[in-house]
């Protein structure tokens, strides 16, 4: 029986969503269906139809106390919400239903893992939130919690483990049919200093979990706790996805705050381990976190992440009928040891009219005719226009009216390129830019730029690098220039991206 917590948010969804128009929202990532939206959960596909659920707070576009929605698409782009999946309705889950995973039993139904939050009075006077993970199973639209529940608890951690931040499981099935999953927890060091790792844990039914081992542990390298972990295997490797809270600032590399970054490495089944090989940042640009993967049925491994930053996201005012988005669909691949991320080729049925432009001079500001939108997909190659002086930089500027823009520009000398909106209508002093270091060959570079009303995604030289980030600019604002201090030489092809569908 649906419990009366679950069936007020199911209600009050309904009745909300109809107040908010299509064209208030992105034409073609999710968005929350009402109020609140983080972490993405229980990517996965299923019976047809690839499944979103994701943390929610219905009842205001602020953090609350979480739920899970729930949405489906055929494309990764065109989304239909259904009723939200979980609410906290239980003594385990009082407290909030917070991130996990899904996967699809023997006998055809849906499960998903969860963490489970209770607050709790310490012997200090404090109070804190207790994590378990817990299971609901159900047909993909409801979801009956599982009587045994929670699965795991403080009695299933390792030694040092805290029962104060365990969280986020990523469940998948071994081909002998057998569970496994990876949860994010953590030891405290001197003075409560949190310090992350991912366990593994093995079941073979998916409702009773032994521990493994730890699977990585950070040792003091990323951040303090590790959040929403995922683990796959791509092109012969393994990659462990992880977002980490409070890093520190590593070159280019990493920046301050909470981050996404991937271990590629190998794991050894016979021993359960994973030696790591290499690390990585996921994204490079302001609005990025808690990515989660599914392996699509044509063979690809596709990441969503949650596009917003934790230290900018609660500006808003509470008026707001939503807030929250997904970033685009990206296919993954190891190429040279690294990660590589492309926009899903769904996309590209969405193109409209197509604009192409070659060998165009850049020097000062140059606009083109017919080159401007919010909905946009567009392609640009720049290379040195006078092969005796290197150019000093270059730059994009997109929604962009009289007063506001937001550009991304590459200066070669540094191999440097720097997402920034500080010109693009916020009166806060929040986040505005973040730079990364690219790989360019006598300041030949490739941006492929998707524009979505409400953001932009910025794709280096094939998906060696992305910058994602978040802009509020009125959609009106819909110019594109572009800028060069020196000479460059400039190709472009760009598409209007068109939210109906196509084919």
């Amino acid at each position: 029986m649906m419990s009366q917590t679950l069936q007020e948010a199911r209600t009050y969804e309904e009745t909300m969503e109809a107040r908010i128009a299509k064209s208030e929202r992105p034409a073609f990532h999710l968005s929350s269906r009402t109020g609140w939206m983080n972490d993405p959960n229980g990517f996965c596909y299923y019976q047809g139809e690839y499944h979103m659920f994701y943390q929610y707070h219905p009842y205001n576009s602020h953090w609350g106390i979480m739920h899970w929605g729930h949405a489906v698409s055929k494309d990764l782009l065109h989304w239909r919400y259904l009723p939200a999946a979980l609410a906290p309705d239980n003594d385990y889950d009082r407290n909030g239903c917070f991130s996990g995973s899904a996967t699809t039993l023997p006998d055809g139904r849906h499960i998903l893992m969860y963490t489970g939050m209770r607050d709790e009075s310490q012997p200090d006077g404090s109070v804190k939130g207790i994590q378990t993970q817990c299971i609901a199973i159900g047909d993909g639209i409801d979801y009956e919690k599982y009587e045994g529940n929670p699965v795991l608890t403080e009695r299933d951690l390792p030694d040092g483990g805290s029962r104060f931040d365990f969280r986020d499981p990523k469940i998948w099935v071994e081909e002998d049919g057998s569970y496994r999953c990876v949860v994010a927890g953590c030891v405290e060091r001197n003075m409560g200093e949190k310090d992350g790792r991912i366990l593994l844990y093995c079941s073979e039914d998916g409702l009773h979990w032994n521990l493994v081992n730890v699977l990585a542990a950070n040792n003091g390298r990323f951040g303090r706790m590790w959040e929403c972990p995922d683990f796959f295997e791509l092109d012969g490797k393994h990659v462990l996805l992880i977002s980490p809270q409070d890093m520190a600032p590593k070159g280019f590399e990493y920046h301050n705050g909470n981050g996404t970054l991937c271990l590629i490495g190998k794991f050894d089944k016979e021993t359960s381990t994973f030696i790591e090989e290499k690390d990585q940042s996921i994204d490079y640009g302001i609005d990025f976190y808690a990515p989660q993967t599914v392996l699509a049925p044509d063979g690809r491994r596709i990441m969503i992440g949650w596009m917003q930053n934790w230290d900018t996201c609660n500006l808003h005012a509470k008026e707001k009928a939503w807030f929250g988005q997904m970033s685009l669909p990206r296919e993954l691949s190891i190429k040279d040891g690294r990660l590589i991320q492309k926009p899903i080729r769904e996309l590209e049925k969405l193109r409209g009219k197509r604009i192409v432009y070659k060998n165009i001079s850049v020097r000062n500001i140059v606009k083109l005719e017919h080159v401007c939108g919010r909905q946009v997909d567009m392609e640009v190659t720049i290379r040195p226009g006078d092969t005796e002086s290197l150019y000093r930089k270059f730059a994009i500027r997109f929604a962009q009216d009289e007063s506001c823009y937001t550009s991304v520009s590459f200066r070669p000398q540094e191999s440097v390129i720097k997402i920034d909106r500080k010109y693009s209508g916020s009166r806060r002093a929040i986040i505005h830019q973040r730079r990364s270091q690219v790989r360019h060959e006598n300041g030949n570079l490739k941006l492929r730029i998707i524009l979505d009303r409400y953001s932009a995604e910025i794709f280096v030289n094939d998906g060696e690098h992305v910058l994602s980030i978040t802009i509020d600019t009125t959609l009106d604002a819909d110019g594109i220039s572009f800028l060069a201090d020196g000479a460059v030489q400039m190709d472009l092809e760009k598409y209007d991206l068109s939210d109906m569908k196509r084919g």
